[in-house]
């Protein structure tokens, strides 16, 4: 018998939280408070209807064209629907149909659905290998063959997957680095990490490394020792740092929907703050999302302390995965991200593939007119 047909519409933000309350793993960004966090895009959360039943959701952001009143529709690491249904049209028609009646010239979506995993002694053997360059020419310690339908799937509906340099996207990292916590105690854990993570953990410890987290409304008074030594991290590592007003907004933001949702992590040596870390978890989803570390007693690894207070966190809330987010797909010795993987890698984790983000064109002219707009902004790279 035919599964009554889907519906997708606008609901209320309550309705939306409401169903992200009831599922095991949501990504941070397809809560309704991800919309208030970004504020320069206008937003809304969609249903899908089966029945009258709400069997699925999503937020989605809405980036305006220069000049004109029409939108790329982005669904960052979403929509939160049935992805093992072998039918997608079922889905994806629909919520076409809405955002286009919406203004929206284009839909790009990040479906959170895993394609590959190396777990970390395989990654290790590759950073290893001269002859290895990148993660897809390690064989995978698991291949996901739900990840390889919904590709297929995406390609037949006329999806076209967003290219990806390195492995950053213009959106969200396709490549992440998760420890799985489910059904494992701290012990295990710590176990399965390297030799130097678990002396490091132990160095900070005989250091006298104290680590505290802040949840809810009290991390406001924390947000700016916070900020500045994230200030300090992103001069001496080159990249662009995010102004307070935006972790002000995220905290508040996400914190409306559960005080537990975002904490704030520090790790001080004699009262001087070494390390600090922002830690978001949804459901049994925990991730390490911004970090910031001092240049000077590194000796005493507050950033091993810090991580390894978030990773017990996590365990004593029942989170499932430990999420440290975006690597590069990059194995080689001269690849200055290099560090950063192996860092994660120490964890005892695995890496994972995601099937990426994919666009759909609704308005070819316009959607080609984006590209290019786009293109020309990254200096040719697509």
């Amino acid at each position: 018998m035919p599964q009554p047909e889907l519906t997708v519409r606008e609901i209320p933000a309550t309705d939306h939280l409401e169903f992200v309350r009831g599922r095991r793993s949501v990504s941070f960004l397809q809560t309704p408070a991800w919309g208030r966090v970004k504020s320069e895009w206008r937003h809304e959360s969609i249903g899908f209807f089966r029945d009258g039943e709400l069997a699925g959701a999503g937020l989605v952001l809405y980036r305006q064209l220069p000049r004109l009143r029409r939108y790329l529709a982005y669904l960052p690491e979403g929509p939160d629907l049935d992805w093992d249904d072998e039918d997608l049209a079922a889905w994806l028609t629909p919520m076409a149909a809405h955002l286009k009646s919406r203004g929206a010239f284009g839909v790009r979506m990040g479906p959170p659905v895993v394609t590959r995993r190396w777990d970390a002694a395989t990654v290790k053997a590759g950073i290893a290998d001269d002859a290895v360059r990148r993660l897809g020419d390690l064989a995978p310690t698991e291949r996901s063959s739900l990840g390889a339908r919904v590709v297929s799937q995406l390609t037949e509906l006329g999806w076209r997957p967003q290219a990806v340099e390195g492995g950053f996207a213009a959106g969200q990292p396709q490549y992440v680095f998760q420890v799985p916590l489910a059904g494992r105690i701290e012990d295990e854990v710590l176990a399965g990490m390297n030799q130097l993570w678990r002396r490091n953990i132990k160095k900070a410890a005989k250091e006298g490394v104290e680590t505290a987290a802040y949840a809810g409304t009290a991390i406001e008074p924390e947000l700016k020792t916070f900020h500045d030594l994230y200030v300090h991290t992103a001069e001496r590592d080159h990249f662009t740092p995010r102004p307070l007003t935006y972790f002000s907004t995220m905290v508040e933001a996400l914190a409306a929907e559960d005080p537990d949702r975002i904490v704030l992590h520090t790790a001080r040596h004699e009262g001087t703050l070494v390390a600090a870390t922002i830690a978001i978890r949804v459901g049994a989803h925990a991730w390490y999302s911004y970090g910031a570390s001092s240049t000077e007693k590194r000796e005493v690894r507050g950033s091993n302390a810090v991580q390894w207070a978030m990773i017990r966190a996590a365990i004593a809330a029942g989170a499932d995965v430990y999420d440290l987010r975006g690597i590069t797909d990059t194995l080689a010795s001269d690849d200055p991200h290099l560090g950063l993987i192996q860092f994660k890698v120490g964890t005892g984790g695995e890496a994972v593939e995601y099937v990426g983000e994919w666009d759909l064109p609704l308005s070819k002219p316009l959607y080609k007119a984006f590209d290019l707009y786009m293109r020309r902004r990254s200096g040719g790279r697509s």
